[in-house]
């Protein structure tokens, strides 16, 4: 999947002349890409992240922190965006989200929330089942040993 926007070399005036679900869609895309200087020049400094009932991350350098982390233990991340919409600076995303570690692969639905102020994303707030992450987790272990058993995002 590749960014369709290059988010990195656009000027804040031209960052707010881009609308909030494309802010959104091109920081999942450079997400799924590991592209992180793209996806977290798309941020506030002032960003809040909620993984609904996880601890909620305040602030670029902590998100930053966290998706340095996440590279460094080898996860990838992948997404399939099933809908997207906007009102004034609100974006909702009904997605599909795939962590992966070598022949590992979970993907389970996930709704977004998204605030975009002047081109950055100011909150980000995921709601997920976790009965679904469970059931997602043990296919995902099931698919190491029978490949053919293996999510994918079609």
């Amino acid at each position: 999947m590749t960014a369709s926007t290059d988010s990195a070399s656009t000027s804040t005036s031209d960052r707010s002349s881009v609308s909030p679900a494309e802010v959104v869609r091109t920081f999942l895309e450079a997400c799924a890409d590991g592209d992180f200087d793209t996806a977290l020049d798309l941020v506030d400094d002032e960003i809040v992240y909620q993984n609904v009932s996880l601890p909620t991350i305040h602030g670029k350098r902590r998100l930053a922190a966290g998706a340095r982390k996440f590279e460094q233990r080898g996860l990838r991340f992948d997404v399939k965006i099933h809908r997207i919409c906007e009102t004034g600076s609100s974006v909702l995303t009904e997605r599909t989200d795939a962590i992966m570690l070598g022949s590992y692969r979970s993907q389970f639905w996930v709704c977004g929330a998204f605030e975009v102020n002047d081109g950055k994303i100011t909150l980000w707030r995921d709601y997920f089942d976790w009965a679904a992450i469970l059931a997602a987790s043990v296919r995902g272990l099931v698919g190491t040993v029978v490949p053919s058993l293996r999510a994918r995002l079609d």
